[in-house]
């Protein structure tokens, strides 16, 4: 158990990326300022690990809970439920899906499934119950393992979250339509840094740390060729320092020389 008592909930989040015209871009949304955890935060789609998630009857293509067990160190039916997270909060927060009626195949038109889409963001619908329904298959070929972070001990709000990536499906868009998102756009990620250390948007640590990686790669096929080595990483707070700055994380010393003002954090 953590200093504060609560135990880190298992969380999937989603980079999506495309290549553009200078290189790289991935797409990021400004949650709204009412969210109980990162309001008013830039970040890439994702979410807590819902209970349905953990359904084990899933039509699946690609590598199997056991592989993606082994890469995040953990048990099957928590790693078919973080694939599933991924799969299901891209959908929801920005109408992406990861499947597709066959096993090499992924649906072109995600809007048709606008209605399904609702319903899974109101927790009226399962992930599971809507693949068997419009009989498609999730694709988790088409999602790699990127890294492993998790929310400070002392935080009241907890989070085990694993970040995937992936690449925007040939045909489909990625939109703004979620009650979470209050802006959402598709940047470079060396923009998206210049933009945060221009005071422009609030960036995390692990937020920064992802985007500050992408920055090494050309295009969408080197990062899906990226054989990455994760390890949890849980920052911390350094005792009696104001602005509770974090330590214990990659670079943390580039991050808040970087960060345009400190108390932009709030305290996270």
């Amino acid at each position: 158990m953590s200093e504060s008592g609560v135990r880190a909930r298992d969380a999937s989040t989603v980079m999506l990326v495309r290549d553009g015209a200078a290189g790289i871009e991935v797409f990021l949304q400004r949650r709204v300022t009412g969210m109980a955890f990162a309001a008013g935060m830039t970040v890439f789609p994702g979410g807590g690990v819902d209970p349905a998630d953990l359904t084990a009857d899933i039509a699946w293509a690609g590598p199997e809970p056991a592989w993606w067990a082994r890469r995040f160190a953990t048990d099957e039916a928590t790693a078919q439920a973080l694939v599933a997270a991924a799969v299901r909060e891209t959908f929801e927060e920005c109408g992406v899906l990861l499947a597709g009626p066959t096993a090499d195949t992924v649906v072109e038109d995600s809007a048709r499934y606008r209605q399904a889409r609702g319903k899974l963001e109101r927790r009226e619908l399962s992930l599971a119950d809507f693949l068997a329904a419009e009989g498609l298959v999730l694709r988790a070929d088409l999602l790699r393992p990127w890294s492993n972070w998790i929310t400070p001990e002392a935080e009241p709000r907890r989070y085990d979250t694993r970040f995937f990536v992936a690449v925007l499906p040939q045909g489909q868009d990625a939109d703004g339509a979620t009650s979470e998102a209050a802006q959402v756009s598709w940047q470079a990620p060396a923009d998206a840094l210049v933009s945060w250390r221009g005071g422009e948007h609030v960036l995390m640590p692990p937020t920064w740390s992802q985007l500050d990686a992408l920055c090494g790669f050309a295009d969408t096929a080197a990062v899906l060729a990226a054989e990455r080595a994760i390890t949890p990483i849980m920052p911390r707070y350094a005792p009696g320092t104001d602005g509770r700055p974090l330590s214990d994380f990659p670079d943390n010393e580039r991050y808040f020389a970087e960060l345009p003002e400190l108390g932009a954090l709030g305290g996270r």
